[in-house]
């Protein structure tokens, strides 16, 4: 096979290997950083899948590849800086060992739930394989896009001023409730468009196109917030994009 069939599963490995090392930042409470490497898998799982169109380097090994990038990447880094969310929360540190003979049982319970993510991260990517209606776009939020929303709110706390957000954080009510919406979003039947585009035309794009500029006018207004709010403003256009197709 020519080396060039095997650029995609390069990128991939890429990806993944982007994830172990935001997986590692996130234990040891580098949140920002874990949240950067966060970003630089999301780029390399595009880069991957752009690369095996043009290439034509299509295979099985690579779509298995794909999946178990992205259930590090995607399924279990966010359910790690879930967990030192709630480890600030219920510890005051997110630093702080996880040391079970030094916790009561709620407050273990209240750390583990942070776990629900990767596990329905990994019932998203394995329903993802064997759902035939998947292949032009996605039922339910996709693992890329909730790891984005978990990952950008240190980077929102780091270059933003949003009092209320750091209040949000210091109750573990909150976040459990966050956890379980967004685990449930993963495996929901909501159909959501696909952001992967195939010309350029207004026609075709129309929801694309405004998306993105409501992103952008959402940006302005709110700046560094955007970023965990794109999960929901995704949801709300393919909300509309879907009975705009029933008319």
């Amino acid at each position: 096979m020519s080396i060039v069939k095997h650029i995609p599963n390069t990128i991939t490995c890429l990806n993944l290997f982007s994830g172990c090392t935001a997986s590692l930042l996130a234990v040891e409470g580098h949140l920002e950083l874990a949240a950067a490497f966060v970003l630089i898998a999301a780029v390399f799982d595009f880069c991957d899948g752009l690369s095996a169109r043009l290439l034509k380097a299509y295979s099985p090994m690579g779509k298995e590849l794909d999946s178990l990038a992205d259930m590090v990447s995607f399924g279990f880094t966010p359910g790690i800086i879930a967990l030192a969310y709630l480890k600030y929360a219920v510890l005051g540190d997110v630093h702080a060992d996880f040391n079970p003979a030094e916790l009561d049982a709620s407050q273990i319970a209240i750390l583990l739930s942070a776990f629900l993510i990767p596990v329905f991260s990994g019932l998203r990517l394995a329903k993802f394989n064997i759902d035939t209606r998947q292949t032009e776009s996605f039922i339910g939020v996709n693992t890329p896009t909730n790891a984005m929303f978990w990952a950008s709110i240190p980077l929102v706390l780091y270059y933003g001023d949003y009092p209320f957000l750091q209040e949000w954080l210091s109750n573990p009510l909150y976040i459990i409730i966050a956890i379980v919406i967004t685990s449930l979003l993963l495996v929901s039947e909501i159909p959501m468009f696909a952001l992967k585009v195939k010309n350029l035309s207004w026609q075709d794009n129309k929801i694309r196109y405004l998306f993105l500029m409501s992103l952008v006018l959402l940006a302005v207004l709110v700046k560094w917030l955007v970023i965990p709010l794109v999960i929901f403003v995704y949801i709300l256009f393919s909300i509309i994009d879907n009975l705009t197709k029933k008319k």
